[in-house]
């Protein structure tokens, strides 16, 4: 299977079945995004050289603006698309199997956790999983410790407070705090 593959069948479906082909596919990648993240992480590395590396976790072609303090965890890497003018600060994990997109001069704050899978609830096909994609908007500050949730679409210019479990989408230009993140304020 091929990351297009990979991709396409997640995109249409949103299932996979435990034990499939693209769900060994998904493991594959899995390891190749950790040794990815582990060069960047066990190491010092310039700018460039973290751009250099997150292109090849992502396999796109990314901004030379982009940011990111290490450490940083991918579990697939090749779902994860990054805007102008991003930075990702550090212990960030980007579940991305289901596919993130975060939109220009986004900033992410310490250990944001990025999740776009769920688990089948039946017990006999726990390793089946959902996918659902995050997208974030333009100009979005995520407060640190944040955690988004599968099918989450956050609007420009929108802030989420630290600490925050987003589990629904979020306006353009509002201000969201608590678990779970309600508005609190428009901007």
């Amino acid at each position: 299977m091929t990351r297009e593959e990979y991709i396409n069948l997640i995109n249409e479906k949103g299932y996979l079945e435990g034990f499939s082909e693209a769900h060994i596919f998904m493991h594959e990648a899995s390891s190749r995004a950790q040794r990815i993240t582990s060069e960047i992480n066990n190491k010092y590395h310039t700018n460039g050289e973290i751009h250099s590396l997150m292109c090849e976790l992502t396999k796109e072609k990314i901004d030379e603006s982009l940011r990111v303090f290490p450490p940083i965890y991918s579990d697939f890497g090749m779902n994860l698309h990054i805007g102008k003018q991003v930075f990702i600060n550090s212990g960030c994990s980007f579940q991305d199997q289901g596919g993130i997109y975060i939109g220009d001069n986004t900033l992410i704050g310490h250990q944001v956790v990025f999740a776009t899978i769920n688990h089948d609830e039946n017990p006999t096909k726990r390793a089946s999983m959902y996918f659902k994609p995050i997208h974030i908007g333009k100009n979005v500050w995520i407060g640190a410790h944040a955690t988004i949730l599968p099918g989450v679409t956050i609007g420009d210019g929108a802030i989420i407070g630290a600490g925050a479990l987003v589990n629904k989408d979020v306006e353009a230009n509002t201000v969201v705090v608590g678990v779970p993140a309600r508005i609190i304020k428009k901007i």
